[in-house]
């Protein structure tokens, strides 16, 4: 089943356009790496899937479970299963973690059709994905995100895309930052919520994620456009040679 087909994206921020033509097909249980250097837009990308204001698509289209993706307000798109994870998660002092995962978690569940849990239940299900996930429960007793190192604000992403349980991940370089350790705890996180039911869309720079995530598909996005696809190989191949041949060749 097909679960983000892009075709032809072009997308502007404040008049300039920086996607130029996005083609990218991905199906139900995949995982897909997109990456490239530095104003490649592959930030933009994640923006303008997920409908941040200011990211406007201009020409293409984007097809979530056959639907018109860019026709979704943003709340639409996160209520039907469309998830980011922020490259720099923001704090919210005041408000409790676990107060804003359940209230998030019914919101979801409402807007499925689904009843919505009391607080003992929330609880119950909270706890059993702590367990899955190897997270303390200190890090939902506290304001959310306040005082959080990197890892754990990454951490307390894959959290909340566990409680969601969306069907699109799109993961906006949950790397960054991270040291060693905090870094495989996070692609641990990844890997236990992969499903056949899920496709993730990881957005990185580097390799050193992917040791721990094994893509499907590898992407090259440079100059707005997906210059370069393969498999976990062609990461490989650019953490050793970089990008300037695959973007040189493509130009």
């Amino acid at each position: 089943m097909s679960i983000l087909s892009i075709r032809n994206l072009h997308a502007a921020v404040d008049g300039k356009t920086i996607l130029r033509g996005i083609d990218l097909e991905m199906a139900a249980g995949e995982v897909h790496a997109i990456m490239g250097p530095n104003g490649s837009g592959k930030s933009t990308l994640s923006y303008v899937l997920s409908g941040r204001g200011g990211y406007e698509a201009t020409e293409g289209e984007a097809l979530y479970r056959g639907e018109d993706l860019l026709r979704m307000e943003p709340e639409e798109r996160a209520q039907a299963g469309v998830f980011l994870a922020f490259q720099y998660p923001v704090e919210i002092p005041g408000v409790p973690t676990a107060t804003f995962l359940k209230q998030a978690m019914n919101a979801v569940r409402k807007a499925r059709g689904e009843r919505e849990v009391d607080a003992f239940e929330f609880k119950k299900i909270m706890d059993g994905r702590l367990r899955e996930l190897s997270i303390g429960d200190d890090m939902v007793r506290r304001a959310l995100n306040a005082g959080f190192s990197g890892g754990e604000k990454k951490r307390m992403e894959i959290l909340q895309m566990a409680l969601l349980e969306p069907t699109l991940a799109i993961l906006d370089e949950t790397d960054s930052g991270l040291d060693i350790d905090a870094l495989k705890l996070v692609a641990d996180g990844v890997n236990a919520l992969r499903s056949p039911r899920r496709a993730i869309l990881i957005i990185t720079h580097y390799q050193r994620l992917l040791d721990h995530i094994a893509p499907d598909r590898v992407h090259v996005l440079a100059g707005g456009r997906i210059v370069k696809s393969g498999g976990k190989s062609l990461a490989l191949e650019l953490e050793e040679k970089g990008y300037a041949d695959i973007v040189s060749a493509a130009a």
